[in-house]
């Protein structure tokens, strides 16, 4: 135990999160099992520690931190740990990785019912289905998302902002001061395509090539995220690979199931499967027409961010595939987001329909005043027309 109390403190003393994220303030803390999810490389474990460091510091042996990488518990129970823990007067478990522990929901219930006075938080891929795949921790885990960061978050690390978030009702009815507000302290646009390209993964701050850094990331979470999770076989990983690769080819058309079956020599169903996982492990976004969901095949695909785009496309990456993979990345966490019709066309809550266009080529646009144009290459809006941009302010 003093081991880890050793290691939980230098880790805590040697984090320096540049960026306090929004979701420490919307967690609710009182509860007493917390599951926070996210893609790999979004900073779960950095958000633990700065948890740790902002309630307890590094010395208070009421928290302890713990990964479930560590060999010790491929021995020991998490439930056991969690005794030794709470008769040294311990209150607050967090829990890296938990998924890396054999029986971990089994575990997390023993310790919510036998210990009552203790608090358990921990991370996981954002491929688990907590509750679905858990029957164990229904009705007593609180699960949340910890996403990338928004073009806001980023804008305010690198100039030394406090930009705050806005709703979207908010952005669409009172834009043009929000704007007013923003561009006295810093241009957007000046940063923007340095978001696009490397700014949703934290790791961009790190001392190490982006490009390769989010290429090893992508590779784990297919290697890690998808076959351990879902029990897949080793085997099967290169087909996994290769149909991602190939949904990433066409980004504006319906995938053609059937030919991607053909292609990773598969069956339809093994296909959409697959698919399914891949949006699980926050690779891709599936996309429908109002009204339709899963299992039903998606009218798109597209990747789940523009850093995504960048790693797969590093030369050819299209502008306008760009900007509408940042808008409904934008709105995805609060947001229910299907395609419309039309290319470039979007649905958001099945009632506010947006188009996404370059404001450059306003001449060859006829604006409908039904219809949102969120518009990039502009850093200001006017009316229904919004500048995209501002989209990275919802959380």
């Amino acid at each position: 135990m003093e081991a880890f109390f050793r290691t939980h403190t230098y880790l805590v003393e040697h984090t320096h999160a540049t960026l306090r994220r929004t979701l420490m303030d919307e967690i609710d803390w009182n509860d007493r099992m917390i599951g926070v999810k996210g893609t790999r490389g979004v900073g779960k474990t950095t958000f633990l520690l700065q948890y740790a460091k902002e309630m307890f510091g590094p010395t208070d042996r009421q928290c302890l931190y713990i990964n479930m990488n560590n060999f010790y518990f491929q021995c020991r129970g998490i439930a056991d740990f969690a005794a030794d823990f709470v008769a040294r007067g311990g209150k607050v478990l967090l829990i890296d990785q938990v998924f890396k522990q054999p029986n971990w929901s089994r575990e997390l219930r023993k310790c919510y019912d036998r210990y009552p006075k203790l608090k358990i938080v921990f991370t996981g891929s954002s491929v688990m289905r907590l509750k679905d795949e858990n029957p164990e921790l229904n009705g007593i885990v609180k699960s949340y998302n910890l996403r990338g960061f928004s073009f806001r978050e980023y804008l305010n690390l690198q100039v030394g902002s406090h930009f705050k978030p806005y709703t979207l009702n908010e952005i669409l009815a009172h834009h043009e001061q929000i704007v007013k507000e923003i561009l006295p302290i810093v241009s957007p646009l000046k940063y923007f395509k340095d978001y696009i390209h490397h700014g949703f993964y934290p790791f961009f701050l790190e001392q190490r090539n982006f490009s390769e850094n989010l290429l090893k990331t992508m590779n784990m979470m297919t290697e890690v995220d998808i076959l351990l999770i879902k029990q897949i076989d080793l085997k099967y990983l290169t087909k996994i690979k290769k149909l991602f690769y190939l949904l990433s080819l066409s980004p504006t058309k319906a995938p053609n199931i059937s030919q991607l079956a053909l292609d990773i020599e598969t069956s339809r169903a093994t296909v959409m499967n697959y698919i399914k996982y891949l949006a699980d492990a926050r690779l891709i976004n599936m996309l429908y027409p109002v009204g339709e969901e899963f299992p039903k095949k998606p009218s798109r695909i597209m990747m789940q961010n523009p850093n995504l785009l960048y790693a797969i496309y590093p030369i050819v990456a299209d502008e306008q595939m760009l900007m509408e993979t940042f808008f409904v990345n934008a709105l995805w966490k609060d947001h229910l987001v299907n395609q419309a019709n039309k290319e470039q066309y979007y649905f958001v809550d099945a009632n506010k329909k947006f188009r996404i266009c370059d404001a450059q080529t306003t001449n060859k646009i006829r604006y409908n005043p039904d219809i949102i144009y969120a518009r990039y290459n502009t850093e200001v809006g006017k009316d229904h027309k919004i500048p995209l941009w501002l989209l990275g302010f919802l959380y």
